[in-house]
């Protein structure tokens, strides 16, 4: 497990694929998945549809230095496979906390790909944090699984806001330290 340092945000190899930056380039890509539907509703922050302009303004985000999360494309180049698979980001919180958030592109779903990139990124800790939180969809039990895979633990219920449902929707929280 490599890190490389590009401008505070490394990148994170496994064997199967590297967690990277994202990049201009990933832009029309990030546009196909997350403008599915199917990964939309997963998530609290992408509407659907994909409004003009969300995706660069997504990517603009992401790489500006002042930026509170860091988000990682899942690369596989490096093993023959697809340039960008789904994203995984951590937003820094108070208390040396983030949180973790993660989609998989609908191709790659069932591959045990967001496992591993999960645990990629528990393990490198790039923000040196004593503990991270996520949360998911009560009506995602895959992703639920994820977090448990990777030793994260249950911790309770709430909610959270998904834009493209326009709805408040029940949430499960986990927690990893580190």
């Amino acid at each position: 497990m490599g890190l490389h340092n590009v401008m505070d945000q490394p990148t994170v190899e496994t064997d199967r694929f590297d967690l990277r930056p994202l990049r201009r380039s990933d832009m029309g890509l990030l546009e196909h998945y997350s403008g599915d539907k199917r990964v939309a509703t997963m998530t609290t922050s992408i509407p659907h549809p994909l409004p003009p302009g969300a995706t660069e303004a997504y990517v603009t985000r992401a790489i500006a230095p002042e930026r509170v999360e860091d988000i990682w494309a899942m690369d596989a180049t490096k093993s023959g496979g697809a340039e960008l698979m789904g994203v995984i980001a951590l937003e820094r919180m108070e208390g040396n906390q983030s949180e973790v958030g993660y989609w998989v592109a609908p191709p790659f779903w069932n591959t045990g790909l967001a496992s591993e990139a999960v645990r990629a990124l528990v393990e490198a800790n790039p923000m040196k944090n004593a503990t991270m939180f996520a949360s998911v969809f009560q009506d995602n039990p895959a992703s639920a699984r994820v977090l448990v895979n990777c030793g994260f633990e249950y911790i309770g219920d709430a909610e959270a806001y998904s834009v493209s449902r326009a709805a408040k929707v029940p949430t499960w929280t986990y927690l990893r330290k580190l």
